[in-house]
């Protein structure tokens, strides 16, 4: 089976258990609370349903369009708009007639599910297959530095010590601490032996961002093919185990220098010898526009396996969970930059999140990681999402009255308005990515 059908399939699974899941988050107190749910649906029942069965007063059914589910409240102004049911007289059990804290549990309800949910998920993945890290000692060729880091101290050969005063429990983590969180200073031990704290500018995640310098620390690996990803790799004839040993006649000992060289050769022709079983062959190649050439290289450090009992593992997996949302949150503000919009994606950006080949562990965190996305999103206080109701919800109770109905219909349309400009936007960027890119 391709790549692009087992990424969907996953894609169409994790999706499904989500917004089943979520959908239940609002269900499940709507009963406790004796509120009429009139529908409860996998996927949008735009004009018709893939399958439908009424059961006691609600219908449960799957819809055709994949993007998203529902559970429509009876007495409740949201996404189906029915205008004839507002008009009528408040019923007791219609979800208007409840007190507003009932109303409140059941709007929170979805992303209380989806938080739980992403948060359980991690604990048996952690459970399960435990940890990879890789320690101080794990990684004794260091890290190549980026120019603009070398400008604050760093030199190629450094070994992370610790952040802010503390050891990392995974040194390869070092740049996604820098971009997601607050590193004031970075302990490192050059090639010399001396060692020396680093102070770091505030804001250099933006700094990162804006610089498109993602990277700033790699680490040191031989130049010994892993594995081929793009045609440009194949075609030169690059195979399993080849050891790249000069390029346009320099030699080359280490990935990052023959790195450096082809990004300084974007778009040209040049000549790459390698040895493989003894024997040298020379082969010619041309770097896409990005300087890439489609080579994973052998890693050169080890990687540590931990596995934890049940105990730890949920103490671990909440710690997981947590700082997961957190670096979530930190990097949301960069969406409402320029750069930022051009890279938001919908659904092409979220199923590559998930392998090319089934594998249970990586499906069930990317579905966690999907989880308590949904979470934040949902929360975010625009009308037609659940954060826009809380909001509404908590204004009712502060202010001790209702926003009028005909403003709560303004209000749901233009959030839904919103809602699909987002989704053309967010989609819009993927197939302009497919296409051009």
């Amino acid at each position: 089976m391709s790549p692009f059908f087992v990424k969907a399939i996953q894609l169409l699974l994790s999706l499904s258990i989500l917004i089943v899941l979520h959908e239940l988050g609002h269900f499940i107190p709507a009963k406790l609370f004796k509120t009429r749910v009139e529908k409860f649906y996998l996927f949008f029942d735009v004009k018709f349903s893939l399958f439908k069965k009424k059961i006691g007063e609600t219908v449960y059914g799957i819809g055709w369009l994949p993007l998203g589910g529902y559970v429509k409240i009876a007495g409740m102004i949201d996404e189906s708009m029915d205008k004839e049911q507002m008009a009528g007289p408040p019923q007791p059990w219609e979800f208007r007639s409840k007190p507003a804290w009932q109303r409140l549990i059941i709007m929170l309800g979805g992303v209380t599910v989806n938080i739980i949910l992403g948060f359980l998920i991690y604990m048996a993945i952690i459970f399960t297959w435990g940890t990879n890290h890789v320690g101080f000692d794990d990684m004794p060729n260091g890290f190549a530095i980026e120019d603009s880091f070398k400008k604050m101290g760093f030199e190629d050969g450094d070994r992370i010590m610790s952040v802010n005063g503390k050891p990392l429990e995974d040194v390869t983590q070092i740049n996604h601490h820098l971009f997601m969180r607050d590193v004031k200073n970075i302990s490192v031990l050059h090639q010399n032996g001396s060692e020396e704290t680093i102070q770091i500018p505030e804001n250099i995640g933006t700094t990162m961002f804006e610089s498109g310098v993602l990277r700033p620390f790699s680490p040191i690996n031989k130049p010994i093919v892993d594995s081929t990803y793009l045609d440009v790799a194949v075609k030169a004839g690059f195979k399993k185990g080849d050891k790249i040993t000069q390029v346009e006649g320099k030699p080359i000992q280490y990935w990052h220098e023959f790195r450096k060289t082809i990004q300084e050769n974007k778009g040209k022709t040049i000549s790459i010898d390698y040895s493989r079983n003894g024997e040298t062959h020379t082969t010619s190649i041309t770097p896409n526009e990005d300087g890439l050439i489609g080579i994973v290289v052998r890693n050169g450090y080890k990687i540590q396996e931990k596995q934890y009992s049940f105990g730890a593992s949920i103490t671990k997996g909440f710690d997981f969970g947590y700082w997961t949302l957190h670096d979530y949150i930190a990097q949301f503000k960069y969406v409402f930059t320029k750069k930022g919009a051009s890279q938001v994606g919908g659904f092409g950006a979220i199923g590559n999140l998930f392998p090319d080949a089934w594998n249970w562990r990586a499906f069930w965190g990317t579905t966690a990681f999907i989880s308590i996305i949904l979470a934040f999103m949902n929360i975010l206080p625009i009308p037609a999402l659940d954060g826009g109701h809380v909001m509404f919800l908590l204004y009712e109770i502060i202010a001790g009255r209702k926003p009028n109905d005909k403003f709560m219909e303004y209000a749901q349309l233009a959030g839904f308005i919103l809602l699909i400009a987002l989704l053309l936007f967010a989609n819009g960027n993927d197939i302009y990515r497919a296409i051009f890119k």
